[in-house]
């Protein structure tokens, strides 16, 4: 169960992050679903890569402990997760919008 909460938080996280690209930007829309399906691939990718820069490995680990711990999950380390995860969804559901509205010129 700990590890399949984070999971999802940077799925939710990263789907919402790519609907708000959508909205905001509608050069960038894929459209309902295709936003949440990049978003929430962007949320895992954006988390993961976080995860490995020296100084945001604190924020999204296990060492997180911002909020306390309680219960086993860490509320610091799931609100940088998902933090990171609206940000990674965000930005590859822009790269998709970019490549797509690109390709529709060509």
């Amino acid at each position: 169960m700990e590890v399949i909460v984070p999971i999802l938080v940077q799925l939710i996280a990263g789907g919402a992050g790519g609907n708000v690209i959508g909205q905001l930007a509608k050069q960038l829309n894929l459209g309902t679903a295709g936003n949440s399906i990049v978003g929430a691939i962007g949320g895992l990718a954006g988390t993961w890569l976080a995860g490995m820069i020296p100084g945001l490995d604190s924020l999204v680990g296990a060492a997180a402990g911002a909020a306390g711990t309680t219960g086993g999950l860490d509320f610091g380390a799931l609100a940088g997760q998902g933090a990171t995860g609206l940000i990674g969804g965000g930005l590859l559901t822009a790269i998709a919008g970019i490549i797509k509205s690109a390709m529709a010129k060509a």
